[in-house]
């Protein structure tokens, strides 16, 4: 079989909450391309209904991705183009696309990224933390190496980003606060874009004071951690 020019790679970034942050190129490129590798073709069956999107989907997550990524390079090969797109927001950032990314690649394939949602930008522009220099940390560990990234992470001079499971942020909010101290300033960003969207700012203290008076917090959770110099700063002018 003769390839006149062979697939690429197009990571389309997708809703986070409110469907209308889908854009009219993200739209286009999932009807046109032969094939979406979805995170969870269940999730992103009820998005691509709604945008009347019929191109057929298979499966891409953290469980398959390393035997998936083989294949799915092989058939851009043979000339397919392939969308990846996770349960909401932008491939390979805390969501499976990495391996798939460095596969293609090595197989000296196209790889583009369309820009769109993501909780990170928002949670960060919104929060009234310094924005000109910052970390993006993602998920800590839940378990080996935790307390090493957090002593890590409150020593940084640049604003600090982190990814969290609502059943998990008091434990993250008392560990911060251990490491560095309750005076620290951060914001709890909660279900950005979704109808319940929440911003909760303050000290540490504060932030542990709200989330411990909650019977459960819901929702994706984004924290954003101030340096010491700005909180010393902001604490002051407070």
């Amino acid at each position: 079989m003769i390839v006149e020019r062979p697939g690429h790679l197009i990571l389309v970034a997708t809703p986070i909450g409110n469907l209308s942050d889908m854009t009219e190129r993200a739209i286009q490129t999932l009807r046109e391309v032969d094939l979406i590798a979805c995170e969870d073709t269940r999730t992103s069956g009820v998005l691509l209904s709604h945008f009347g999107i019929t191109t057929p989907t298979t499966s891409f997550h953290a469980h398959n991705e390393h035997g998936k990524a083989s294949r799915l390079v092989e058939m851009m090969i043979r000339g397919q183009d392939v969308a990846l797109i996770s349960d909401a927001g932008s491939p390979g950032i805390s969501d499976p696309g990495y391996l798939l990314v460095r596969a293609a690649l090595d197989a000296h394939l196209a790889v583009n990224a369309l820009p769109g949602p993501s909780a990170l930008i928002p949670a960060l522009a919104a929060s009234g933390l310094p924005t000109d220099r910052f970390v993006f940390e993602g998920f800590l560990p839940p378990k080996k190496g935790r307390k090493t990234r957090i002593e890590a992470l409150v020593a940084e001079e640049r604003t600090v980003v982190l990814y969290e499971s609502p059943h998990r942020l008091r434990k993250l909010l008392m560990q911060l606060a251990e490491a560095a101290g309750h005076q620290r300033q951060a914001v709890i960003a909660r279900e950005i874009s979704k109808k319940f969207e929440e911003f909760r700012r303050g000290t540490l203290a504060e932030l542990l004071e709200w989330a411990e008076s909650q019977t459960r917090i819901r929702g994706e959770i984004v924290l954003v951690l101030g340096s010491e110099k700005t909180s010393e700063r902001m604490n002051k002018e407070s």
